[in-house]
């Protein structure tokens, strides 16, 4: 995994760029780019783009859609701005002063922003019109030039005010330790996101075959009508419309993914006339205790980075008479089959792991099927 550098020329990254980035613990690669080549990059094994250049501009529509972690100095704000879907409009020079740039109050709760010092006065502002989308958010300002800093989505910032040369000033230095510890602090989502982004919309034709085997595992569910259900890693929502008809329609069905090209398939997929959508993590729920009745979870639990912790959290939302599905359309002899092997006996999903570790954060293992064409745990709450 690496932050990619986008630059106008071939070569080492910045030494100010890459030292900066090694310290939290990340690798830097170059990319250069020039305006007849053809795409430059792509996502497998990015952790975040910096652009100081020309970039290719598919390849900054795709890490906003994944939300892979952006930042764009200048000339790349521009780029950035335009793979957004800004389009380039020109206004009067109000400001030829040009004075000092401030942070605005949106500053103050951004991800990447929030703890900033006050910009040293020797950074003038940018001086020529840059248009943003409609959602952006602008983070630093002067008068007569607004956009000296902004947010575009969850992960893409653009910083205008940053001298084009390189190494930075110290407070340049201290935005971009900023944003090497964010990208760090977010690799295993921008992983998942980058991964699945790419496979979203051709993900509900390719697996359709599937939707038998998830409708006869959530009747395993066995929830009354009215129940609240909640499809962890939900996807493009297959076993959603087999929720809906469990719980009936006085019931409550939320899919919940990381990824939001995920979330929109399922919405094209019209699974939302079943139940409503969420991105979230699924380890930090934005639900309420004991507010679910049923979880359904395919082929997420043994891919987390914290299984344990995500027990712990399904059990706080999960009412004490509610269950927890946990499913997958091939049995474990079979996924290791197509990869050459056999079963690991220290898989997460072999019996005695599983049923150690659903004791531990909660939960007691009701019922526990590893057969040719699924695999299957029912689990209930700890009393």
């Amino acid at each position: 995994m690496a932050v990619v550098v986008m630059q106008p020329s071939p070569g080492q990254a910045p030494t100010a760029v890459s030292r900066v980035l090694a310290a939290a613990g990340l690798a830097s690669r170059t990319v250069p780019h020039a305006d007849d080549a053809g795409p430059s990059a792509d996502l497998a094994g990015v952790e975040g783009l910096i652009v100081l250049g020309p970039a290719d501009p598919g390849l900054l529509r795709e890490a906003l859609a994944a939300e892979v972690p952006v930042l764009a100095l200048e000339p790349g704000t521009r780029l950035l701005a335009r793979a957004a879907g800004a389009a380039p409009g020109p206004r009067p020079d109000t400001a030829p002063d040009r004075p000092p740039v401030e942070l605005t109050r949106a500053a103050g709760s951004d991800p990447l922003f929030a703890g900033a010092t006050r910009p040293s006065p020797d950074l003038r502002p940018a001086c020529d019109p840059l248009e943003l989308p409609a959602d952006a958010v602008v983070l630093a300002s002067c008068d007569g030039y607004p956009e000296q800093a902004f947010r575009i989505g969850a992960s893409a910032w653009g910083v205008r005010f940053l001298p084009q040369e390189l190494p930075l000033d110290p407070w340049g230095e201290q935005l971009l330790g900023r944003f090497a510890g964010l990208v760090a602090a977010r690799a295993e989502h921008t992983a998942t996101r980058a991964f699945f982004t790419r496979r979203a919309d051709a993900w509900e034709e390719r697996f359709a075959y599937q939707t038998p085997a998830y409708e006869a595992a959530i009747a395993r569910l066995r929830l009354a009508p009215g129940g609240r259900a909640l499809d962890l890693g939900c996807g493009t929502g297959r076993a959603m419309p087999a929720l809906r008809a469990q719980v009936g329609p006085r019931g409550r069905v939320l899919g919940v993914d990381l990824t939001p090209a995920m979330l929109a398939a399922a919405a094209r997929h019209g699974r939302t006339r079943h139940g409503s959508l969420l991105a979230a993590d699924c380890t930090r729920l934005p639900l309420a205790g004991a507010s679910v009745d049923g979880i359904f979870s395919a082929g997420l639990l043994d891919h987390l980075p914290d299984p344990a912790a995500a027990l712990r959290e399904w059990a706080r939302v999960t009412a004490a008479d509610g269950v927890l599905l946990l499913f997958h359309p091939s049995g474990r002899a079979e996924r290791a089959a197509r990869h050459g092997r056999s079963p690991d006996p220290d898989d997460l999903l072999a019996e005695g792991n599983l049923r150690r570790v659903l004791g531990t954060t909660g939960w007691h293992l009701e019922e526990y099927e590893d057969a040719a064409g699924h695999f299957l745990a029912r689990a209930v709450p700890r009393g």
